[in-house]
């Protein structure tokens, strides 16, 4: 069995990855929200310049990888590998999006938790020594995800409360073998959690049981509590998810504190902006990591962070199947310190 590994999920790296920059491009909606500060950039046209939402989607990843190459001072082609995902059939927004930019490329889906896939692979590839600089994208859209998944927006169909706004955003973090951090310390991979909800307009109790299960292991693998981080934040939970995860810890007897929130619920305010139960998409996790969460950290509110992104793994062909929609999170424990094993 490898050294670096910590109980049946939980990996432990010898030489903690540093994250050099991250870079997010949003869309109008988001850019009136709370984070508005945090983003790169804020597009006021929902096409980005392109003839398609499915276009304006590989512009906007391209546009955060491009930006976080600029503020880490690297050229794209000082990234070895990059790992991208979004939500569109066969990863198109993703690889149409680097498909001239000669990075070698992994295509990842794992729904709103893309982002942390590639998290995870990126920073196993550089602890492994395969790597020097890698890249973590994923991205989402209003639009291309309505089409995609639920019915044309021309249809006007009517959202139940449960109902969570997918995000149109797009987000890049770089990790490099050397840097001042932060740093990725531990990888908590989730297993498929299958609650049997059927219903597609509530993610958040889809997702929530994986969320759970998922952050159980990485506190019995790690022999950490809460309280050992400044804030733990899922994604994307949305309000529905996040009250669920909540109550299931509380029947164990634990509470998540106060700093426990979630990025669905940080990127909108539910009040004032009529997204019903908060935000979601590949893109959501990924554009508030890149921005508000990561500044928040260098600037030292939350020196230590357990990022755990959720998805729901689910095909508008499995939903009108029938199928239930199975859920899955991956835990990122992050740290501004280094801590070398070896």
């Amino acid at each position: 069995m490898s050294y670096k590994r910590l109980g049946h999920q939980t990996v432990v790296f010898d030489n903690p990855p540093s994250i050099a920059a991250g870079g997010c491009v949003v869309g109008a909606k988001e850019g009136e929200g709370p984070l508005r500060m945090w983003f790169d950039s804020i597009s006021e046209d929902s096409y980005f310049g392109q003839e398609s939402w499915e276009k304006a989607e590989s512009t906007m990843l391209y546009q955060s990888f491009i930006t976080a190459c600029d503020k880490a001072r690297l050229a794209p082609s000082d990234v070895e590998y990059a790992f991208a995902g979004d939500l569109l059939n066969q990863c198109t927004g993703s690889s149409f999006a680097m498909r001239e930019s000669s990075v070698p490329f992994f295509g990842l889906y794992g729904a709103c938790s893309t982002f942390a896939e590639g998290l995870s692979l990126g920073a196993m590839l550089i602890d492994g020594g395969y790597a020097d600089v890698c890249a973590a994208m994923s991205s989402s859209h209003f639009c291309s995800a309505e089409r995609q998944f639920r019915q044309p927006l021309e249809y006007g169909g009517q959202r139940p409360p449960t109902a969570q706004w997918t995000v149109t955003g797009a987000g890049t973090v770089l990790l490099t073998a050397a840097g001042a951090g932060p740093y990725i310390t531990h990888v908590t991979t989730g297993a498929i959690v299958d609650a049997g909800v059927k219903d597609a307009n509530n993610m958040g109790a889809c997702m929530a049981p994986a969320a759970y299960e998922t952050l159980c292991a990485h506190f019995q693998d790690t022999g950490r509590s809460p309280d050992y981080y400044d804030a733990i934040i899922t994604g994307d939970l949305g309000h529905v998810g996040h009250e669920i995860l909540t109550d299931l810890f509380a029947q164990d007897g634990i509470d998540l504190g106060i700093c426990s929130t979630d990025c669905g619920l940080l990127i909108y305010d539910r009040a004032a902006q009529d997204v019903h139960a908060g935000g979601s998409g590949a893109g959501c996790c990924s554009s508030v990591f890149s921005g508000h969460i990561l500044q928040r950290m260098t600037r030292g509110d939350w020196p230590r962070v357990l990022f755990a992104p959720t998805g729901a793994l689910m095909s508008p062909t499995t939903s009108m199947q029938g199928e239930s929609i199975p859920g899955i999170c991956h835990a990122i424990a992050l740290d501004v310190k280094k801590e070398v094993r070896g």
